[in-house]
């Protein structure tokens, strides 16, 4: 299971229940309306766990229409979005499921959307956590099956990326 913080360090965190995909897209569009240029997530969890619902979510928030589909074959679907102060942002949405060990991260061009215009979201982050391909500052998303069609989200914050956690004071 793909649960818990990529890094042993204690860092500031929400735990948020939800009940439904509508739900879960609801806190990615929460989060989507307070992104920035720069941000990284990480979303994790097992197959089916919600880690596409919550992306879908992050897109509408930035005004990108649907369909956002999983990127597992292609790795890596690009958008163009604004976030709510107006600002262009550029959506990398990148699955990393496909790439087994000694995958080829540096194929996938990783290090060309980190750290400038795009907001970054990385499903099974796994691989490029353990590479070093993730920057200081993200916010990790960890999620696991409740039951039925409940789901339970951990959104932990490291770096700048703490601020996101703002986004989800009304579902605490």
């Amino acid at each position: 299971m793909n649960t818990g913080s990529p890094t042993d360090i204690a860092a500031p965190s929400r735990t948020v229940e939800s009940r439904s995909p509508a739900e879960t897209t609801a806190l990615g569009e929460r989060v989507g309306r307070a992104i920035r240029p720069g941000d990284v997530l990480l979303l994790r969890g097992d197959l089916g766990a919600g880690k596409t619902q919550l992306a879908r979510g992050v897109a509408a928030g930035l005004g990108i229409p649907g369909p956002i589909p999983s990127p597992t074959f292609t790795l890596v679907n690009e958008y163009n979005g604004w976030n709510a102060r107006g600002t262009m942002v550029p959506l990398a949405h990148i699955d990393l499921y496909r790439l087994g060990e000694g995958g080829g991260l540096d194929s996938v061009g990783l290090d060309d959307y980190f750290g400038g215009d795009w907001v970054v979201l990385i499903e099974w982050p796994e691989r490029a956590v353990d590479d070093g391909f993730v920057p200081e500052s993200y916010l990790d998303v960890a999620i696991a099956d409740g039951g039925g069609e409940s789901r339970t989200l951990v959104f932990t914050g490291f770096g700048d990326a703490v601020r996101l956690l703002g986004a989800l004071d009304w579902a605490a």
